[in-house]
């Protein structure tokens, strides 16, 4: 199936039914007064939290968000029947802004709402109201009112739908680090796992089962690049998915098998995360020094330990499954305490 973590959509509620301007015609009263009924109201569009929703894509082949219009009224005082509330689900971690009607307008900045709880509710676009039936209109001085109104519009407008994912725990790492091989390892997670940069292109969450019936949630995200916090890259795709994680795990090639300093990657991962967002490189942190099954694997994670004394490391070869444990551990007292 096709992820899609970005979508930009137009939404329309439906427009109120008219009201009827009608009057009373009965055998034995031909002077009937009026007897319009009021239109119904036309149906809201409200967006619902979903758990059982993975990605937008659904929105992706049609971008378009409609609504009923209410029944018009009629005559012996009959109003029209109210539209039902179109429900749109989307994924829990789906964050919605206002957008211009052209691809090219901005998109404010300030979301309108931030759908974080299963089965959270926003209403998006509220129905019109329905038309007044002349009956309203009726008064001493005019007996026989023509005045009726018609149905008011429901809201409309364009919007982008974002997808944040949400998890316990987001893996941080340049590509080829082995997120997904660790993810594969832990949990029943089967992300593709390859030698070349972003095998991964969309984040996948992982459930960690741990003692005492607890669970963990790992999301694997996209690898990193330097300039991400620029939009080079996956940038802003991989990015946004880790803001709401509560710890997150700088996997690290510790055996530097393709030329690289695991001192600088650290370094690296910190200043693209602090670049884009300040609060991430806050964010409670845990060193996975993967590859330890290779041989220069030992004299790098030594130096690294020297270099950075206060980090908690855990030395792990995920491709051997070594050294879990002690992850697991970690997931247990640190993270789901």
């Amino acid at each position: 199936m096709k992820f899609v973590d970005e979508i930009r959509v137009h939404a329309k509620a439906g427009d109120g039914g008219n009201g009827c301007c009608s009057f009373r015609k009965e055998k034995y009263i031909p002077h009937g007064g009026p007897d319009g009924g009021d239109g119904g109201k036309g149906g809201d569009i409200v967006l619902v939290a979903d758990h059982d929703v993975a990605s937008l894509v659904a929105l992706f082949f049609e971008p378009l968000i409609r609504s009923k219009r209410g029944a018009h009224g009629m005559g012996k005082n009959k109003h029209g029947r109210s539209s039902k509330v179109t429900y749109v689900r989307v994924p829990i971690g789906t964050v919605v802004y206002r957008a211009g009607q052209d691809q090219r307008d901005e998109v404010e900045e300030e979301p309108i709402v931030d759908l974080s709880e299963p089965g959270q509710e926003f209403l998006l676009c509220k129905g019109g109201d329905g038309g007044k039936g002349n009956t309203h209109f009726k008064s001493s001085t005019n007996r026989v009112p023509r005045q009726h109104t018609k149905g008011y519009s429901g809201e409309e407008g364009w919007f982008v739908f974002e997808i944040r994912t949400i998890a316990d725990v987001g893996l941080v790492g340049y590509p080829n680090a082995g997120k997904s091989t660790l993810l594969g390892v832990v949990s029943a997670a089967r992300p593709k796992a390859a030698a070349y940069p972003f095998t991964t292109l969309h984040p996948l969450v992982g459930v960690v089962e741990l003692p005492e019936y607890k669970r963990a949630t790992i999301a694997d995200i996209p690898g990193l690049i330097e300039g991400a916090h620029e939009n080079r890259g996956l940038g802003h795709e991989f990015l946004r998915h880790i803001v709401r994680c509560k710890t997150l795990f700088y996997v690290l090639d510790m055996a530097g098998s393709e030329g690289r300093s695991p001192i600088d990657d650290y370094q690296q991962l910190r200043k693209e995360l602090k670049l884009y967002d300040p609060t991430l490189a806050a964010k409670p942190a845990c060193i996975i020094a993967n590859k330890m099954d290779l041989d220069e694997a030992v004299d790098h994670l030594k130096a690294f330990k020297q270099r950075f004394p206060k980090l908690k490391v855990i030395p792990i070869s995920a491709q051997g499954s070594e050294g879990l444990v002690s992850l697991f551990d970690y997931l247990q007292k640190k993270v789901l305490a």
